[in-house]
């Protein structure tokens, strides 16, 4: 009897071409891994920020988290699709989310929004030395194409950090 197509199927090992060792796949799809999981972790965060803004600035924080959101949530699929093209595995579920993430929920009833403003920037600073410690295992390994990506997302996070910055500072 011949086994089961779709039982083959299922069995079948996600192995992906690369030209990186064994141990640099391991290192490096981890690190992506609990990157991603951040990643998804800002990003619900300043969206719950987004839609739970409120006082004289509602239209300004709400536009400007929208835009924030947006621009995280745009490198899910870079980070994922990374760890898979170097032949590693990513994320599976909300609840590999919730194992791996470093950047902590904030399920408050109410949070101000100086407050909301102020906890997003240091959680994108928080998600600026993550990306750096993942730069440099990158660099250890010599993966210069997710390190590359990885300067573009430090970027990001930096203009991020400097808009909500300045959107905390309080007038003399």
């Amino acid at each position: 009897m011949s086994p089961n197509p779709v039982e083959k199927h299922k069995r079948a090992p996600l192995t992906t071409p690369s030209d990186l060792g064994s141990n640099a796949i391991t290192d490096i799809s981890a690190a992506l891994r609990a990157l991603l999981a951040d990643t998804f972790a800002l990003y619900m965060k300043t969206k719950n920020f987004h839609w739970h803004a409120s006082g004289p600035h509602f239209r300004d924080y709400h536009l400007l988290l929208d835009e924030q959101a947006q621009q995280i949530f745009a490198t899910t699929d870079d980070i994922a699709e990374r760890a898979r093209k170097i032949g590693g595995t990513t994320l599976r579920s909300i609840g590999h989310i919730a194992r791996l993430q470093r950047i902590p929920d904030n399920d408050a009833d109410y949070v101000t929004p100086q407050d909301m403003l102020a906890e997003l920037r240091e959680d994108n600073r928080h998600l600026i030395s993550i990306l750096r410690e993942t730069h440099d295992l990158c660099d250890e390994h010599n993966d210069v194409a997710t390190a590359s990506l990885i300067e573009n997302w430090i970027d990001e996070a930096e203009r991020r950090t400097w808009f909500l910055f300045e959107a905390t500072r309080q007038s003399k």
